[in-house]
């Protein structure tokens, strides 16, 4: 957990450092911190809690996304590597076709072209790199929606380059009352099957309630909610292959996460 504070402090510094000098290029951001608490995951221990930093932004030349999980476990149990605790984080900066050569690059429900990278990163072996072409699409009723269809490579000791990944990213919301329900998520689909790293599915959506706005304190400051994880040979794992400490253990994982978030 060390190494997810000073990973955090650094992503903080440069962030910081980023938009002092970055003038007419920056064009809006948005932070986060959610807490996160569930139940029934797969392969690491099934009890756990997170802290999650996001930040989103947008520039004269594209995108940016970047998050980091710390992820501590509420037993005595350990991962796979013997930690009672870990950090995850993905840094997903976009490259705006329409934005670098000014026109407009719209047809049909396409919007923008991008080139979209993403770099995952964490402990023991879990980087990967992903490059590829991204859309941004023209939903009716969404307040954004992207399709990145990535070439994923992994690290380490992970047989897994080469395969690609497809990943639609959404927000839409919904006025309730006197405030709004958001439904935002994410699912990442690696699609081949060919090596070690096993074609997956993880389909990731929060639906969350605008407590901040219902109670007249500003509207998308502060969210409570839920997340669904469901995840179908989790880490790239071949459900009908993998052990683990029961062969029913299994690493298709259905599990929920009670939530909240604070955006600043």
């Amino acid at each position: 957990m060390n190494r997810f504070i000073s990973t955090l402090m650094l992503a903080g510094g440069l962030l910081a450092g980023g938009q002092a000098v970055a003038g007419d290029y920056l064009q809006w951001q948005n932070n986060s911190f959610t807490y996160l608490y569930g139940k029934n995951f797969k392969v690491d221990p099934e009890d756990q809690q997170t802290v999650t930093f996001e930040h989103a932004s947008g520039w004269s030349v594209g995108d940016l996304f970047f998050f980091v999980d710390g992820i501590t476990y509420n037993s005595a149990e350990r991962n796979g590597a013997g930690d009672s605790s870990t950090f995850y984080g993905e840094f997903a900066p976009r490259l705006s076709f329409g934005k670098l050569f000014n026109t407009k690059l719209e047809f049909g429900p396409v919007k923008d072209v991008l080139l979209a990278m993403t770099y995952e990163f964490g402990e023991d072996d879990t980087e990967s790199y992903l490059i590829g072409p991204g859309f941004d699409l023209a939903i009716p009723g969404f307040d954004y929606f992207q399709i990145n269809t990535y070439l994923r490579t992994t690290d380490g000791k992970r047989d897994g380059d080469n395969v690609w990944q497809i990943t639609p990213v959404w927000s839409y919301t919904i006025p309730v009352g006197n405030s709004d329900i958001l439904i935002d998520g994410f699912m990442d689909w690696v699609v081949d099957n060919d090596n070690s790293y096993h074609a997956n599915l993880h389909f990731n959506p929060q639906v969350k309630y605008d407590l901040g706005k219902a109670l007249s304190w500003g509207e998308k400051q502060l969210y409570v909610g839920i997340e669904y994880d469901y995840w179908k040979d989790k880490y790239g794992i071949d459900n009908d292959s993998y052990l683990g400490d029961t062969i029913l253990d299994g690493t298709n994982q259905s599990a929920t996460n009670f939530i909240v978030k604070v955006h600043f």
